[in-house]
């Protein structure tokens, strides 16, 4: 496994991401960007990202916030992330600038990128396919699913799966139908799971396993989800890495 910082910007402002790849990757191949939740790029973020290099991809953190922005704490991270679902045009900009990085680096096949998130990465991510970026895939884990441009969902190229905890009160039963039915609207590429007993932050071993927090880690949702992953990278990406 070979892991680099790379400093790069937007519109003037200093970002640092972190790209992983492992030393097997011959010739051109599939990139994945990956989008943290709102902590930014931390410990989970960076081992999350290594992960998809251990696959077979070429993965690439996104920094949003800017170089030496990491909350530390909710109140903090809230605050932060806040401050980019309040303004979607520079979230998507940010988004759009971790891609243009991932989609130069070496060893990366430019028609084979997707995108993955986790909480307000997941937002990110999906906001980065209703902008219409050129990419084949998307992946949203435990993400928030509401837009206040649903109608961009006609934009979107690239095929979507939404991973949901069924029991996560921070995307609520009317959120989902709000978000299946600008899929349909937007005549998408989708398709959507809910994990029984699963809240928010599902795949997030630091999360606590506490239902009642709203907010707490399921090994099983975790499990099954990284496997539907998998699957939806081996058919977005033909033939499948090692094939």
């Amino acid at each position: 496994m070979k892991t680099e910082t790379i400093e790069y910007s937007q519109d003037g402002t200093t970002l640092e991401g972190y790209l992983a790849y492992g030393d097997a990757v011959q010739g051109k191949g599939p990139g994945i960007l990956v989008l943290p939740a709102w902590n930014g790029i931390d410990d989970y973020a960076r081992k999350r990202t290594e992960m998809i290099a251990e696959l077979g991809y070429i993965a690439f953190a996104a920094d949003v916030y800017g170089k030496g922005i990491r909350p530390q704490g909710f109140a903090d991270a809230a605050a932060e992330a806040g401050q980019y679902r309040a303004n979607l045009p520079l979230l998507r900009a940010r988004v759009a600038a971790g891609l243009d990085i991932l989609r130069k680096a070496p060893g990366v096949d430019p028609a084979k990128l997707a995108a993955i998130g986790y909480c307000f990465g997941g937002q990110a991510a999906l906001e980065l396919a209703r902008s219409g970026a050129d990419i084949l895939g998307v992946i949203s884990f435990h993400g928030a699913l509401d837009t206040p441009t649903p109608a961009d969902a006609k934009a979107i190229k690239a095929r979507i799966l939404a991973l949901h905890g069924a029991d996560d009160p921070y995307v609520p039963a009317e959120v989902v139908q709000a978000f299946q039915q600008e899929m349909r609207g937007g005549m998408v590429d989708w398709q959507m799971t809910a994990y029984g007993g699963a809240v928010h932050s599902f795949t997030d071993w630091n999360a606590g396993t506490d239902n009642s927090t709203g907010a707490a880690y399921n090994e099983k949702a975790d499990r099954r989800s990284w496997v539907a992953m998998q699957a939806f990278f081996n058919e977005i990406f033909s033939p499948p890495i090692g094939l």
